[in-house]
């Protein structure tokens, strides 16, 4: 949930994992050129909407960033005009709005291919948010958090990894796809709309959450699996019930996804210990 739309600014801190680019990755190509006439955008091959407010935002954010970058050096003898229009292209190898993390992984991938563009260094990860919220996590690669921030402004509302990718080799991320289809409910939309109607969410987001992220973060500094994956399926358990608790209530879990869920149990009971 956000306690700022326009700024992306969450209701509470989290916590993510990176996967690894081999298998689940955006890619994103960014031109600027004098002979480009206007901005446009692909998406998945398809042309797609370049006027929208939270692309936009990233390429205000970053061109803002590069003309400051420029105020202050000479060492540009021939830097990329900032009035050029801008032709990006970005495929995911992956469905999108699935819950799958395609806004996240795309915004990551937009600010770095942008940043790079026009030269600019340093922390992305608050550009990124405005774009959307958890890409600025997808920053880094590891174990990540997103700092809620205190600041009206937003301008500490950061990511930082708390373990890099190398810190737990063994671990495995499975991704089941148990539909192809699009979300019936679009986070943006289902986060707003529990924010305004639950009081689980609230409850959540005050009390549990910063409990759970000082935990989470000492399960995976001493690479403790069990205490990792029970909390990570009780903190899954209690987002969907949030959703639930949310006015009209929205469904992310199917069928498939309850059998699942019931599989991991009756797997973990079998051998003793949560391996799953």
């Amino acid at each position: 949930g956000k306690r700022d739309d326009d700024l992306i600014l969450p209701i509470n801190s989290s916590l993510s994992v990176t996967l690894h680019q081999d298998q689940l990755k955006t890619t994103t190509t960014a031109a600027a050129s004098r002979d480009f006439v206007e901005d446009r955008l692909w998406l998945n091959g398809k042309e797609a909407d370049v006027g929208h407010p939270r692309l936009q935002a990233c390429l205000r954010e970053v061109r803002r960033l590069a003309r400051k970058r420029r105020g202050g050096s000479a060492e540009d003898a021939a830097p990329l005009n900032l009035s050029y229009k801008i032709h990006i292209a970005t495929e995911n190898n992956f469905p999108t709005a699935a819950g799958l993390a395609s806004s996240a992984a795309g915004y990551a991938c937009l600010v770095s291919a942008l940043a790079r563009l026009y030269g600019v260094e340093g922390e992305l990860s608050e550009v990124a948010r405005r774009g959307s919220g958890s890409a600025c996590r997808s920053m880094f690669g590891g174990f990540v958090q997103w700092q809620r921030g205190e600041r009206p402004d937003g301008r500490d509302s950061l990511a930082h990894q708390v373990a890099p990718e190398t810190h737990w080799p063994e671990l495995r991320v499975l991704v089941l796809v148990v539909s192809e289809e699009k979300k019936q409910v679009g986070s943006t939309a289902g986060m707003q709309t529990s924010v305004d109607t639950s009081p689980l969410l609230k409850h959540r987001a005050e009390v549990v959450v910063p409990e759970r992220l000082a935990l989470m973060t000492q399960h995976i500094r001493e690479r403790d699996f069990e205490g990792f994956g029970q909390l990570t399926m009780k903190d899954s358990n209690q987002f969907h019930a949030t959703c639930l608790d949310t006015f009209p209530p929205i469904f992310y879990l199917n069928d498939i996804s309850r059998h699942i869920i019931s599989l991991v149990h009756r797997f973990n009971a079998h051998h003793g210990r949560t391996k799953v």
